[in-house]
């Protein structure tokens, strides 16, 4: 006469508080999804993760994001960086227009000069400087 074992396997439910996974982490879990052989849904089970956040890393890896909280730098509301941008813009084409102002000025600085409607001033060199 045999006797059937059978194994009961009993799983608890806790409240599990929520993980917080530096950027470090996270990179590592993404770049482990494209190793030959793994998919999300291996790497998620193994690591203990839901598969929709790792698909959301991966997004935002592609993005860049993961990378920029990585290198220390600040993150910046996209407003803010378009009035940023904006600004930059603005001030380059003022800068344009006063660097054509100022070429415009030697111009006529050396044309008047070639005329001798401007006298030579002791203060200035030959270059008009």
């Amino acid at each position: 006469m045999t006797r059937n074992k059978q194994t009961i396997e009993v799983v608890t439910v806790s409240q599990e508080r929520r993980r917080r996974w530096s950027a470090e982490e996270k990179a590592a879990l993404v770049r482990e999804t494209y190793e030959p052989g793994m998919s999300v849904s291996l790497v998620a089970r193994k690591h203990g993760v839901g598969a929709s956040q790792l698909f959301n890393w991966r997004k935002l890896e592609r993005e860049g994001a993961l990378t920029a909280v990585t290198a220390g730098e600040s993150v910046v509301p996209a407003s803010e960086l378009a009035a940023a941008r904006a600004q930059i813009a603005q001030l380059q084409r003022m800068l344009g227009k006063k660097t054509m102002e100022a070429e415009i000025l030697k111009e006529a600085v050396e044309f008047a000069r070639e005329k001798k409607w401007i006298a030579r001033s002791p203060l200035l060199d030959k270059d008009g400087q």
